[in-house]
């Protein structure tokens, strides 16, 4: 058997990004990472490895996901920035973003703010955040 000029493709920052996103889900529906496996047919071990941005998620257990999940396919894939990756493969948005995304402040967050309907809400918790990060910036 001839051996591939091409390694296996190793994951990258879309997976990662992916991943958080379906962990951004799964921890807004209050669902555990066993309890998405066993409606997928895998185990948690896997569901922590596509999280992580290990493990690449198939085009069909993305679909899956999906369906478990109650959203659309793009979901997975929003907010991605057009340029995913800068020059030597790092991810375009910073480590602790995504480290705070997954964190359970993050979830929590993300999970209450999403829940206010008002725009101009949102808007306003927004500029909150930002206005608080200048100050902690500024001491």
């Amino acid at each position: 058997m001839p051996s591939s000029k091409h390694a296996p493709r190793a994951a990258s920052a879309i997976d990662a990004h992916v991943g958080t996103r379906i962990r951004l889900r799964r921890k807004s529906l209050k669902m555990s990472q066993e309890q998405l496996g066993d409606q997928l047919g895998i185990t948690f071990q896997q569901v922590q490895k596509y999280e992580r941005g290990t493990n690449r998620v198939g085009a069909s257990r993305l679909w899956g996901i999906s369906k478990v999940l109650e959203v659309p396919v793009q979901f997975f894939y929003d907010g991605l920035p057009d340029s995913v990756e800068k020059e030597g493969g790092e991810p375009a948005q910073p480590p602790e973003i995504y480290q705070f995304i997954n964190s359970s402040d993050g979830v929590a967050l993300a999970t209450a703010v999403t829940q206010i309907q008002n725009r101009a809400v949102r808007r306003q918790i927004l500029e909150l955040a930002r206005s608080l990060a200048a100050q902690e910036n500024a001491k």
